[in-house]
């Protein structure tokens, strides 16, 4: 044996050394009393005599309980990341009047074009019904216009009152508009009218999509090749465009002559073209056409 203090478990290794030496050396008689105690209270509770206690036996989870799951990795919140916008309120319907009221009063100060701000005397941005079937377009204001704040309030606008009467509408049923809402200025020492200008008329065409798109019509009608061009982007020859349908943001569009132009030219055959414009308009609207309305501007033979 090892010389030395020793501890529970030498000890019992001690006894069960001399117990089995005993064994061998007195094979053929009993084990003495001393050494056969000492091993039954080893092999009984081996871990009381300082011997280390076995492992306990590791038991594998019951097919009928879940095993246990994870705990779930917390996420970080990115910081970078904004927070989502919350829905606009919705605001309360307005009626076609106020709506087209609210932007005249947005367009009442437009600056977009220096020079015509700077000479005008009304901003000219429409008349009518808000709800109207059909709407008229001219290219831009004269100096009646201008000078009223309304469009075709001069000796055209008079003649194109006539013939919206003729269709069988007031002209408080129709609404009226042009793609210039400024009159166009002139050079100094010049008077009369000029032309507006493509750029111009582009500058200002927002305006006036956004008054269609409030009045929603059935029918649009362009007065003169100035006011297709304005519309459509593009040159247009009156002889050509006139008499078929066009669109504009899918609205049907026909051209006609300029109320000014069957002023300069009396001629019954030109107030007849312009007069079967105005009869297919009719069509397109689905209202009746009387007799008399068809014979308009006809020679009296037929």
């Amino acid at each position: 044996m090892l010389a030395g203090p020793m501890n529970s478990f030498d000890q019992a290794v001690s006894v069960v050394y001399d117990a089995l030496s005993a064994i061998r050396t007195n094979a053929s008689g009993p084990l003495p009393r001393a050494d056969r105690a000492a091993l039954e209270r080893l092999a009984s509770a081996p871990e009381a005599a300082g011997a280390p206690a076995p492992a306990p036996e590791a038991k594998l989870p019951s097919r009928s309980q879940p095993e246990p799951q994870p705990a779930p990795i917390p996420v970080r919140a990115d910081a970078s990341a904004k927070p989502a916008a919350p829905e606009p309120a919705a605001e309360p319907s307005q009626s076609q009047a106020e709506r087209l009221e609210a932007l005249r009063q947005r367009f009442a100060e437009c600056g977009k074009c220096p020079n015509l701000a700077g000479t005008r005397t009304h901003v000219v941005f429409g008349v009518g019904n808000p709800e109207a079937r059909l709407m008229f377009v001219g290219e831009a204001p004269g100096a009646d216009e201008d000078r009223e704040g309304e469009p075709f309030v001069g000796r055209a606008g008079q003649l194109l009152t006539k013939i919206i009467q003729a269709m069988g509408y007031e002209r408080s049923d129709v609404y009226i508009a042009n793609v210039l809402k400024c009159r166009p200025d002139m050079p100094p020492g010049e008077t009369g009218n000029r032309k507006p200008r493509p750029d111009e008329m582009a500058t200002c065409l927002p305006y006036l999509i956004e008054q269609i798109e409030i009045i929603r019509p059935r029918c649009l009608v362009a007065l003169g090749a100035t006011a297709m061009e304005g519309l459509l982007g593009e040159p247009a020859v009156m002889r050509q465009v006139r008499g078929r349908w066009h669109k504009f943001r899918d609205i049907p569009l026909m051209a006609t002559y300029h109320p000014a132009y069957l002023l300069r030219n009396q001629s019954m055959a030109e107030k007849r073209k312009v007069w079967e414009d105005m009869l297919l308009v009719l069509e397109k609207l689905g209202d009746p056409i009387s007799a008399k309305q068809r014979g308009y501007f006809l020679p009296k033979s037929q």
